[in-house]
């Protein structure tokens, strides 16, 4: 046991200190109480931030008012698109959503082969305006209705073309696939796969390479990080110097399946290649997402047990709108 703790704090000494990523004159801010903050979230100039949390849409005005945006939408990810329309996961009507600016609500994607997607996680975009979106399902798996050529159930990655067309890019590559994040690039399609209610499930991030037709290199799959048998990765973004900042880890055991706390709850930065930079602690459970946002995009929002915080950091973070 003692070799393992040793082994486990040994790939968590960072090569940087903390305040090479995060500014050292700030401090973890609580923007919005628990209860509206549970994911997302999504930051947009004049709107503020937005996230999902107690069945709705919530917005944190940029003068510090929070409203509801949009009652019961049962959202997940939250993500603006190049135009500023507003794309969302929606995993209790398991479909993925676009809201125009005038409120327009457009339905995407809700079936693949005739079947109802599981729970809609979490969503990015590619610079040709190619929409990426994860798939996995927590809790209930009764209706579950896509499975694989044997029988298996898939709890993958899809992509929606400009056109409609609606592709899987990961099958059963990942066991559950939960965070995902095209680089800034286009070459990669980042992955956490996070199967956190079963024994020895994946809690691991991994690397594909992305093609120029936005299809996924399945046998070019890096592992970037494990985190064993505690909380794995969510949510994760990334700056304009290509480090992931990715949201994950536990503060507390939650045996059965996740018995061990040594991987912290908090933001991991990493190298886009894996090596690890950092730590951000966060004290609330679980630690879901991030976004970058504010004026000069080194605002990091954070969802965590509910709560939304934020800190200031020293690189800008990649945003795809407003695109500079």
């Amino acid at each position: 046991m003692l070799s393992r703790v040793l082994f486990a704090f040994a790939i968590l000494v960072p090569t940087l200190q903390a305040d090479d990523i995060f500014d050292p004159k700030s401090k973890l801010k609580v923007e919005a109480e628990k209860g509206v903050a549970g994911e997302g979230p999504a930051w947009h100039p004049e709107l503020g931030i937005l996230t999902s949390g107690n069945g709705h849409i919530n917005r944190l005005s940029n003068d510090g008012k929070s409203t509801v945006f949009r009652k019961d939408a049962g959202t997940n990810g939250l993500l603006f698109d190049a135009r500023g329309n507003l794309l969302a996961c929606e995993p209790v009507l398991r479909r993925i959503t676009r809201t125009s600016s005038d409120g327009k609500l457009t339905v995407l994607a809700e079936t693949f082969g005739g079947k109802k997607f599981n729970q809609p996680n979490d969503i990015t975009i590619d610079s040709k305006g190619r929409i990426y979106f994860s798939d996995p399902c927590y809790g209930d798996r009764s209706k579950l209705e896509i499975k694989d050529e044997s029988g298996k159930t898939v709890e993958g990655v899809y992509r929606i073309d400009p056109d409609g067309k609606v592709t899987r890019v990961i099958g059963r590559e990942a066991e559950r696939a939960n965070g995902v994040l095209v680089s800034t690039d286009d070459k990669f399609l980042f992955v956490a796969d996070n199967n956190n209610d079963v024994k020895n499930g994946a809690r691991k991030l991994y690397r594909f390479d992305l093609k120029d037709d936005g299809t996924v290199d399945l046998k070019s799959q890096k592992l970037l990080y494990d985190w064993g048998e505690g909380r794995g990765p969510d949510g994760l973004k990334q700056d304009v110097k290509g480090r992931l900042y990715v949201a994950g880890g536990l503060n507390k055991p939650n045996p059965p399946f996740e018995p061990a706390e040594d991987k912290k709850g908090g933001i991991y930065v990493f190298e886009p290649d894996g090596k690890f930079l950092t730590f951000l602690a966060v004290p609330t459970d679980e630690v879901t997402n991030c976004a970058f946002g504010g004026e000069d995009r080194k605002t990091l929002y954070i969802t965590g047990g509910g709560v939304l915080y934020s800190i200031r950091t020293t690189t800008e973070g990649r945003l795809v709108f407003p695109a500079k």
